[in-house]
């Protein structure tokens, strides 16, 4: 009876474990794989020299931007498309209020690219998405965003887009 109990036990808490590394492990598969639309890492500024300019082709990028309904801010891209060639570097923007009048909130955003099997050619070298942003009460900033659409991307892609959805931070209970 004993040797029973203590296997149930070692096999629950192996269980239990496993559990809470499945969320770290799909997170790095995904931007391994470019699965549920993860880019990655930001890209160092030697991958960026290395990109070869097709000029011959435009591709049309979206902005998408959500806000989690338990948090109080504004939040939305500067321009919703923008053409861009790959192999070339580009700048937008995007723009946040907290609305709350009493607290300052801080906020993660998480992001995709669509469609997936075009997520890993879109890089970002800054986002406001690799940190946690902290907006005092009634403030407004705009963040930006620059990425390279890689030249490497699969002729059948023509538009994709970058979404947002921003997330109250709260440090005791990480998202």
């Amino acid at each position: 009876m004993n040797k029973t109990v203590l296997k149930t036990t070692i096999v629950s808490v192996l269980m239990f474990g496993f559990a809470f590394a499945l969320v770290p492990l799909y997170d790095t598969f995904c931007e391994l794989t470019g699965l549920n639309g993860k880019t990655g890492d930001p890209v160092a500024e030697d991958i960026i020299k290395k990109q070869v300019v097709d000029e011959n082709r435009e591709i049309t990028v979206q902005f998408d931007a959500n806000v989690n309904s338990q948090l109080n801010w504004e939040f939305r891209p500067t321009e919703f498309n923008m053409k861009v060639v790959p192999g070339k570097l580009y700048k937008t923007e995007y723009y946040a209020k907290n609305l709350s009048k009493k607290r300052a909130i801080t906020g993660r955003a998480t992001y995709s690219v669509a469609p997936g099997k075009a997520s890993l050619y879109f890089n970002k070298t800054e986002c406001f998405c690799f940190t946690e942003q902290t907006l005092e009460p009634q403030e407004e900033v705009l963040m930006p965003v620059t990425f390279i659409v890689d030249s490497n991307l699969r002729e059948d892609v023509d538009i994709m887009t970058l979404s947002y959805t921003f997330y109250e931070f709260d440090s005791k209970n990480k998202i």
